[in-house]
C-alpha cells in the first residue's frame, strides 16, 4: 500500500487520465516549462533523454531526475496515453499494434524487420476522409487528427516491444490517415524524431506519404528537411485516378506534379510515387507506357504494390506474370521502379489492410 506521503503527490487515476501528455511539448515548450518550475532547460534534455532513447515507462525511472521534480511530472503529466489493445506477429515477424487512444478510439501501428533495419510505420489519423477505392483505413470515414504526441507515441510502444540490442531505424508515415492533411501536428512529430535529442533518425530515413495534397506539399516541401516524399499516385490519367482517388477530381494530376516537381527542386530529394496495382483496373500494358510517359523526365522513383486483400473492396492483386510485365514496361521506359515486399499480410498489416474498425479484436481480447 503507497504510504501517505506518496499518496499526496500521485494524482487519482480520473486525474492521470486528463493530464497532457508530456509528448505533445516540443523541446522548447518542455524546457520552457521546466524553466517556469524552478528547473533549468537542460532538465527538458534529461526527461526527452529518458523517453526517446532509454526507453522508460513511468517518470519514477528517471533515477538522475530528483524525486520532488519527478512527482511535479506526474501530477502535471501522462508519459503515455493508449493502451495495447491487441498485440500480432506474423510469420514474417512483422509485428502490429492495435492501440486505444484516451477517447476510447483505435489506430494501428507496425514494425516491419529488415536484415539491416527496423521501419516502423505509424498513423496520423483515426481514420481517413481521402476514400481511395482498395483501402481499409477510410472504410469508416474521418473521426479526427492524432496529436504530436500521439503520432510520436505508436513509435515509442513498438520501441519497447523490440528486443534490446534492436532500435529503428527507418519511419514510414502511411499508417491510417493522410499525413499532409495533419501537418500541423506531424512536422512537429518529425522534428522529434529527426533531433538527436529525441530519436535520432536522420531525415533520409523518414518517408511521408500523400495522397496528393498540391498546397501541403508545397508546404512540407518549405521545411526544407531531406524528407522523402511518397506520393500514392495508383494511375496515369485523371478519368482513372478519379475512379481509384475520389480526391482526385478537385485537384487533378498535373497539380500534384507541378507540387512534387517543386518538392524536388527546394529539397533536392527525388520524389517516389506509389502506384497499387489492382487486377484488371490499372494494370495493363497500356497503362504502363502511359504512366512511362509522364514519370521518365523526372527524377522520379516507383514503387510498385501489388494490391493486399480487403475483404470489403474487392479488389484483387494482378498475377506475378502482370506485375513482372508493368515492371518491365516502366524499366525499359527509362523509369526507375522496385516491387514492394509484401510483409505482414497474415496479420492485415500490409499496405492498404490498417484500420480503426477492429471489432473482431476487441471481441476476442474481452
Amino acid at each position: 500500500m503507497l504510504s501517505s506521503e506518496n499518496d499526496a503527490t500521485q494524482p487519482s487515476s480520473i486525474e492521470a487520465c486528463s493530464l497532457p501528455l508530456i509528448t505533445d511539448l516540443t523541446r522548447d515548450q518542455l524546457a520552457q516549462w521546466c524553466i517556469e518550475h524552478d528547473s533549468s532547460s537542460y532538465r527538458a534534455d534529461q526527461i526527452r533523454r529518458w523517453i526517446f532513447t532509454k526507453r522508460v515507462n513511468d517518470f519514477d525511472a528517471m533515477h538522475d531526475i530528483s524525486k520532488k521534480f519527478r512527482d511535479l511530472l506526474k501530477e502535471n503529466f501522462r508519459l503515455f496515453s493508449t493502451t495495447i489493445v491487441k498485440h500480432q506477429t506474423s510469420q514474417d515477424r512483422t509485428e502490429k499494434l492495435l492501440l486505444e487512444l484516451h477517447d476510447g478510439h483505435h489506430v494501428e501501428c507496425v514494425l516491419m524487420r529488415e536484415p539491416k533495419r527496423n521501419t516502423v510505420c505509424i498513423s496520423t489519423q483515426v481514420g481517413c476522409a481521402m476514400g481511395c477505392v482498395f483501402c481499409a483505413s477510410g472504410l469508416l470515414g474521418l473521426t479526427r487528427n492524432l496529436t504530436m504526441g500521439e503520432i510520436l507515441e505508436q513509435i515509442l510502444r513498438l520501441d519497447r516491444v523490440i528486443g534490446e540490442d534492436e532500435r529503428i531505424s527507418n519511419i514510414v508515415v502511411m499508417g491510417i490517415g493522410e499525413p499532409l492533411a495533419n501537418l500541423s501536428a506531424l512536422i512537429p512529430a518529425l522534428d522529434t524524431l529527426n533531433h538527436k535529442g529525441g530519436m535520432g533518425i536522420g531525415a533520409r530515413k523518414i518517408t511521408v506519404s500523400t495522397v496528393g495534397l498540391p498546397a501541403k506539399i508545397r508546404e512540407l516541401a518549405d521545411v526544407n528537411k531531406s524528407y522523402i516524399l511518397a506520393v500514392s499516385l495508383h494511375a496515369p490519367n485523371d478519368k482513372l485516378r478519379d475512379q481509384i482517388v475520389p480526391t482526385n477530381n478537385k485537384i487533378g494530376i498535373q497539380k500534384i506534379m507541378d507540387a512534387t516537381d517543386y518538392y524536388y527542386v527546394t529539397t533536392g530529394r527525388r520524389v517516389t510515387f506509389e502506384y497499387i496495382l489492382l487486377a484488371d483496373v490499372n494494370d495493363s500494358p497500356a497503362h504502363a507506357h502511359e504512366l512511362a510517359g509522364l514519370l521518365k523526365h523526372r527524377n522520379a522513383h516507383v514503387n510498385l504494390i501489388p494490391a493486399n486483400g480487403v475483404e470489403e473492396t474487392g479488389y484483387q492483386s494482378p498475377t506475378t506474370a502482370d506485375v513482372d510485365r508493368f515492371f518491365m514496361t516502366l524499366a525499359k521506359g527509362g523509369v526507375n521502379v522496385t516491387v514492394r515486399k509484401r510483409k505482414g499480410d497474415d496479420i492485415d498489416a500490409a499496405c492498404g489492410q490498417l484500420r480503426l474498425n477492429r471489432e473482431k479484436d476487441l471481441i476476442q481480447v474481452q
